[in-house]
């Protein structure tokens, strides 16, 4: 009788099984999670609200089933690994506690949503221990990008669009000029806004830059190459894409050329310049998708300071809350203000109503006291000043964030430019309805400090916050319509000159004086 090959049958996969303590210690981490998100419920839903309606961190929906898949590809090492309590890891719990309560007490959101993250982080490395969080660090790191940052490269990624898209018009024959953000063609004028800066497209670009990096890549150099790709091809194709409106209005119009690329970015452009990263390192990639993402028989060690897992949950609860504690009793030490308060009289200079064809008013919300009026000299000068007084902040009562101040979110005053200083006033020259410039200088008064500088009145605002001291804020705001006689900047420095010293305005708005 021949003999017959039998074919080798294929291995079959291996399975998870997840044992008994596995899901007692899974049960306590998740329960330690949501008591987490429940104590800091406010940050919680500000986390929630930003994901969903702030489209520069839209990506942010997809980050947490990104961390589920990827701890659901290395499930069957990991239910190798034993889960024990580890009461070093309370350290990170401590860290991220002590984030949330600067970001609190100094009014920075981007603290607290971190130390809410670290704070989660932590509960794994107490509860799981040190064994299972170096099996799962990837996932555990990409946890970062729950928090949304990045919003600080707007500017800088404004100024590199306006750079791309000048030579660019010129070389295909578009007359266009610039002014600060501002092109302005033959046949009208475009803003290069935050939107238009391509920054919430690069932060999403990190993100997944940094997925497929891991996933795709072991060699270190080739992982950097490829993150390079992920940020710079971005950044040229927003440049163009830019330009491309710009000359498709200058064929067209505004109307048409504008309508059709925000279907185009919002739909269509992502996904292309995404398609174009991936196929670019595509050829590179040297992971095996077979491969194993660890070792688990050298994640076997017993941790030294093991703590049973619900006593680890219970020590993650008591410290993330000691930090909430001395926060509300920081926010309890608010500064008592007069109960009324007016605009200075000023002399050579008399009231009058609020301008009716450009109208302009700042945005504070929250403020104990919001004044607002319109001066005007015997030249037929007018200078509007409004002042907005704080007796303490915190989350929906800052003194300075984003769309708070001279211009608000979705306003219809566009910021130009920054200008010099003004007597230790930040100046920015922005322009509304009608092409109407104005020019705004701002002052802040914390802690004893004049500054016109918003990391100044962060910095100012934590002192008080955690040294003590008095926690009022005041912010007074000048502005003047550069079609004034000898421009606005005059106009605001003699009105000035007749006020006298806005320390002395904003003591008195406190009482302190």
């Amino acid at each position: 009788m021949a003999d017959v090959a039998i074919p080798a049958q294929a291995p079959m996969p291996a399975t998870a099984t997840f044992d008994a303590r596995w899901k007692r210690h899974a049960a306590i981490l998740a329960g330690a999670w949501v008591a987490l998100l429940a104590i800091f419920h406010r940050d919680t839903a500000d986390l929630a609200t930003i994901y969903w309606t702030n489209t520069t961190f839209g990506h942010c929906l997809f980050i947490t089933p990104v961390i589920a898949w990827l701890v659901w590809q290395r499930r069957v090492e990991l239910s190798e690994v034993v889960p024990q309590g580890w009461w070093p890891g309370l350290a990170i719990v401590a860290c991220g506690g002590l984030g949330w309560m600067v970001g609190d007490a100094a009014g920075v959101a981007l603290f607290r949503h971190a130390g809410l993250v670290l704070m989660l982080q932590g509960a794994v490395v107490s509860v799981l221990g040190p064994n299972v969080s170096r099996a799962v660090l990837f996932p555990l790191c990409y946890m970062a990008f729950l928090v949304p940052f990045g919003d600080f490269m707007e500017g800088p990624l404004q100024d590199i669009t306006i750079t791309m898209i000048m030579p660019m018009l010129h070389a295909f024959g578009v007359p266009a000029s610039v002014d600060g953000v501002l092109i302005t063609t033959s046949n009208g004028y475009f803003e290069v806004a935050e939107a238009c800066s391509g920054a919430k497209f690069v932060i999403a670009m990190i993100a997944f830059g940094v997925l497929v990096a891991n996933v795709c890549y072991v060699s270190w150099r080739k992982r950097a190459a490829f993150m390079v790709a992920a940020i710079v091809v971005p950044i040229l194709a927003n440049g163009l894409r830019a330009f491309g409106t710009i000359y498709a209005a200058w064929w067209t119009s505004v109307e048409a050329a504008t309508g059709f690329d925000h279907i185009v970015y919002g739909w269509v452009f992502f996904a292309l310049v995404m398609a174009a990263v991936l196929a670019i390192g595509w050829k590179w990639f040297d992971r095996d998708p077979d491969a194993r993402w660890f070792d688990a028989g050298k994640l076997q060690a017993v941790p030294t300071r093991r703590v049973d897992a619900p006593i680890a949950g219970v020590l993650v609860l008591l410290v993330a809350s000691l930090f909430l504690g001395w926060s509300s009793l920081n926010d309890a030490r608010a500064s008592k203000l007069p109960a009324q308060i007016a605009l200075p009289e000023v002399p050579g200079w008399h009231r009058v109503p609020p301008a009716t064809r450009a109208a302009w008013s700042p945005n504070f919300p929250g403020a104990d006291h919001m004044l607002i009026g319109r001066y005007a000299d015997d030249n037929g000068r007018s200078v509007d000043l409004a002042v907005a007084v704080y007796a303490t902040q915190h989350e929906g009562r800052e003194l300075v964030g984003f769309g708070i101040g001279a211009i608000r979110e979705n306003d219809r005053w566009v910021k130009i430019e920054d200008l010099g200083p003004v007597r230790r006033g930040a100046a920015l020259r922005m322009t509304g309805p009608g092409r109407v410039e104005r020019e705004v200088v701002t002052w802040y008064r914390i802690g004893g400090v004049l500054t016109g500088s918003e990391k100044r009145v962060k910095l100012e605002t934590l002192k008080t916050k955690l040294l003590g001291g008095n926690q009022s804020g005041v912010a007074v705001l000048l502005s003047a319509e550069q079609g004034s006689e000898n421009g606005a900047h005059a106009a605001i420095q003699d009105f000035l000159g007749a006020m006298g010293p806005v320390e002395g305005l904003t003591d008195r708005m406190t009482g302190t004086h």
